[in-house]
Parts: structure tokens; C-alpha cells; sequence
């Protein structure tokens, strides 16, 4: 299910954010030449993945060209004309095909942090949720070197669990919020041997709070889409 925020995000970014995300606003300095600006469309954002609940938010499905392909050496990444900013080369390492032009996955990147940015601007935890469920694809590598402004935003996402079940060494005790649920969002948590210790339904759409002790073993998020912690979890 897409969620009506983001994707009415998705939209306006396409048709008008995206249009400057090169500029030092959220591409952390000036853009390499030869590399393209952002085109006024860009590859579309992808849902959650329950397959992989324990992955790190930005990585996994839509996280870009890492290793299907031979990668280009980090020596020869060069684009047609002019040079790439450090910023740029550090983003690009490891993560351009051969064959393909380098400024052609710059712009990938480029293309998220504007997408970044336009969220954090209608809605800071939307945003923070965004990454947890990588909503936002390759939000990761992207904010780690071209809008170093937003790496607050990682740091908090990764102490977040997007709907699916998650278990184990993963389970981090505290009080946590759901992020832009649905009106079936539905969660259950449970301790040792299955034993039942919380769970609930709401149908309204609205904030959720729950808690998740040291004792629990699963948490299971339904139609949720995120869950953020509120202050710092032990």
C-alpha cells in the first residue's frame, strides 16, 4: 500500500523540489561539470520490505547499483567534462556499473537528497520514517555524502522498525511512536515462548504510543508503516 503523504510527496518533487536539488542546499556544494541536474522526473520510491526486516534502513530493494555489475574503479570515475567534487567521488565509489555515465547515478543521488529535503521541510519524522522503511531508496550512501546536513535523520532511523516482525538481538527496549499509520494499523508483542506481553489495533490513523520491554523476544507491525523511538531507548 502507498502511503498518501509520501506519495503526494513524491509528486510534488518530481514536478518542482527536484528542480534545485543540486544546489549546495542539498547537494552539500556545488555540482560537478558535466554532471546533469536532477531531471524533472526520477526513479520512484519503493515500499518496505518485510523479507529483510533486520536490514539497515536505506539498504536492501531500490538501495541503487551496488553489485549486480562490474563497478567502475574509483580511479576512473570521471565525467564527460570537468570533475567531481570529493563530496561526489566519495557517493560514486563502488557504485557505477561499466558502461554507465557516472553523472547519470550522481543524478540518482542528487535526485534523493531533494527528495530528502522536501520531506524534512513538510515533516521532519515523516521524513526520519521515510528512511526506515526505504520509502526514499538510497537514502543512505546519498545523505552520508552529498547532503551531509540529514545524516541527524539516519541516526534516528536506525534506532526505528518499519511494519514486519522483528526479533531477537534487534529489539531495543523503550517507548516507541508509529509514524503515518494507516486505519489498520495492528501490532503484537511478544516474550518468551510466544507468550503474549502487548498488542493492539487502531483504526484511526492517528499516533500510536506502545512500549517494548527488556522481556520481549518479537514485535510483529501491521499497516503501521513505522514506529520511532521517543527519547532514547535502552
Amino acid at each position: 500500500m502507498r502511503y498518501p503523504f509520501l506519495a503526494g510527496a513524491a509528486v510534488v518533487v518530481m514536478t518542482a523540489a527536484l528542480a534545485a536539488c543540486g544546489s549546495s542546499a542539498d547537494g552539500n556544494g556545488s555540482k560537478a561539470a558535466g554532471a546533469r541536474s536532477p531531471a524533472a522526473s526520477g526513479p520512484a520510491a519503493t515500499g518496505p520490505s518485510a523479507a529483510d526486516p533486520a536490514a539497515e534502513p536505506g539498504s536492501g530493494p531500490g538501495a541503487g547499483p551496488t553489485s549486480e555489475a562490474p563497478k567502475v574503479p574509483a580511479d576512473r570515475i570521471t565525467p564527460a567534462t570537468g570533475s567531481f567534487t570529493e563530496e561526489q567521488k566519495g557517493y560514486l565509489v563502488n557504485r557505477v556499473p561499466r558502461g554507465m555515465d557516472p553523472a547519470a547515478v550522481l543524478q540518482t543521488g542528487q535526485e534523493t537528497c531533494g527528495r530528502i529535503g522536501y520531506l524534512v521541510k513538510a515533516d521532519r519524522e515523516t521524513a526520519v520514517g521515510a528512511i526506515v522503511t526505504g520509502e526514499v531508496p538510497d537514502a543512505k550512501p546519498a545523505i552520508a555524502h552529498l547532503c551531509t546536513q540529514h545524516r541527524a535523520l539516519v541516526e534516528e532511523a536506525a534506532r526505528g522498525y518499519p511494519d514486519g516482525v522483528h526479533s531477537g538481538k534487534i529489539l531495543r527496549p523503550g517507548r516507541y511512536h508509529s509514524v503515518s499509520p494507516t486505519d489498520s494499523c495492528s501490532w503484537q508483542i511478544a516474550g518468551a515462548d510466544g507468550k503474549d506481553l502487548g498488542s493492539g489495533t487502531s483504526g484511526s490513523g492517528k499516533r500510536v504510543e506502545i512500549t517494548l520491554p527488556k522481556t520481549a523476544r518479537t514485535f510483529t507491525s501491521t499497516g503501521c508503516y513505522a514506529w520511532l523511538p521517543e527519547g532514547e531507548t535502552g
